[in-house]
């Protein structure tokens, strides 16, 4: 009498960014961006540069990985991924230390509440320029956002102590806060000021 044994049905692990922070329970509240800011489980953000050619392909990329490619706007880090990545990396662990929460979660806080809603265009009429308010698109208020993030940090490195992974944990849990020292989110509220009064 031969004995059958169940087959092994080991539940598949999960993938945590850098191997220790989980995708899980993580949720945009704000329903404008919820298709535009994509929270793919991935352990290297690192997509090589597939979205590149392709018009509204960025959306499919993972925030941290936007995140990480801000940080490499032209200056000294310009074009060095590895470092660039592991600036976020560092920048998360102190996160952490300092929160205790999971930093992807504090870092979707922080794009939320640094992505202007209203903005300004320029319209000529009869010779003469004027602003008038606009909405703003999703994708471009999460590029927005990451963008004032991460040059607030880079602005905040300048002639401090601080390294620039303090510089970036410190403007992300801020922003996440909704503090006003966040340069991220005093950009946003200055941005909604000149547009309110401008409609």
């Amino acid at each position: 009498m031969s004995q059958t044994t169940a087959p092994n049905l080991a539940a598949p692990a999960e993938i945590m960014l850098f191997q220790k922070w989980s995708f899980k329970d993580i949720t945009v509240k704000d329903i404008g961006l919820q298709r535009y800011l994509n929270l793919t489980p991935m352990v290297a953000p690192h997509s090589m540069g597939r979205h590149e050619h392709q018009r509204f392909r960025k959306s499919k990329v993972n925030i941290v990985e936007r995140l990480i490619n801000n940080l490499m706007r032209s200056g000294k880090n310009a074009g060095k991924k590895a470092k660039a990545t592991n600036i976020a990396k560092e920048a998360f662990e102190i996160i952490n230390t300092k929160t205790g929460k999971n930093p992807i979660d504090v870092l979707v806080q922080a794009v939320e509440n640094c992505a202007p809603c209203e903005d300004t265009t320029r319209i000529s009429y009869g010779g003469v320029v004027y602003h008038l308010s606009v909405d703003v698109a999703p994708q471009r208020r999460i590029d927005l956002a990451i963008r004032h993030i991460t040059e607030g940090a880079r602005q905040a490195s300048i002639n401090t102590s601080k390294s620039i992974q303090e510089c970036v944990a410190d403007e992300l849990v801020l922003a996440s806060n909704r503090d006003i020292k966040s340069a991220g989110f005093a950009k946003r509220n200055e941005i909604e000021r000149v547009a309110q009064s401008s409609r």
